[in-house]
């Protein structure tokens, strides 16, 4: 090779060396960028990071289930009931009996500011259908009335007791009748741990529990049956949540 063209040479070498250099270097840049922007965590509307972000909530929802308590409220053991709802963080739903409502308004009171549901069970507790039509109206009226004295708020759901109810009533108080899914019995068997067995094997999804506030075992037994459900994945709402995802449980029984 001619000697005059050597250096022309190295200076063309040195110039292509640089070159792929520069395109290496710009390269890994590139790639770094994108790496750094995959892995960043979304800020929170607050500007700060969010350790959350990104993650999904689980793709199978949580089951949804109603407790309800008839009857009450009782003095004492529905006052049981409430300091373990309120421990749980457990909402539910109460149909009450008028009169009961006009001995222990504090108690109703109670069941309102903290979050549960309050229905209409009668006054006294009868069989709407076995009363004429007029006395059956007065006895859901005057519950509503008693309610409404102490809520503040207009009486939506009735629990009619026996589960006994017909148009006509449906018609005249317009308000929704609620049955129910599991019926333990407790009224009956007055025993914690029947009422608590016969719960936990017939509970599913959507499903209405049926139980007493009158009664010491009763209370227990729902403790401890919220607690079971609540380890099984199990999330409980008053009814009115529940007939939001399921309009026809109201009828069910």
């Amino acid at each position: 090779m001619n000697k005059q063209y050597l250096p022309l040479l190295t200076y063309l070498v040195i110039f292509l060396f640089l070159l792929c250099v520069g395109m290496l270097y710009q390269s890994r840049k590139t790639s770094d960028g994108i790496t750094s922007i995959t892995a960043t965590e979304p800020e929170s509307s607050s500007g700060k990071q969010d350790s959350s972000a990104g993650l999904s909530e689980s793709p199978s929802h949580k089951k949804k289930i109603a407790i309800t308590f008839d009857d009450g409220p009782h003095p004492v053991y529905t006052l049981k009931l409430l300091d373990g709802l309120a421990q749980r963080n457990v909402k539910a739903t109460f149909f009450i009996i008028g009169e009961s409502a006009e001995r222990y308004p504090e108690v109703i009171k109670r069941m309102h500011d903290e979050g549960h549901l309050i229905g209409n069970h009668t006054y006294s507790h009868v069989q709407l259908t076995c009363i004429n039509s007029t006395k059956a109206v007065e006895e859901i009226r005057k519950t509503n009335d008693i309610l409404v004295s102490i809520t503040g708020e207009t009486v939506r759901y009735i629990r009619p007791p026996f589960g006994l109810y017909n148009k006509t009533l449906a018609d005249s108080s317009e308000l929704v009748p609620v049955l129910w899914t599991v019926d333990p019995r407790d009224w009956s068997v007055l025993n914690t741990g029947s009422v608590v067995s016969h719960v936990i094997k017939k509970a599913k999804e959507n499903d209405v529990i049926l139980l007493h506030d009158i009664f010491d075992t009763s209370v227990d037994a729902a403790l401890q049956i919220i607690d079971i459900l609540l380890e099984q994945g199990y999330t409980f709402v008053t009814v009115d949540e529940l007939m939001e995802s399921n309009p026809k449980i109201a009828l069910y029984r």
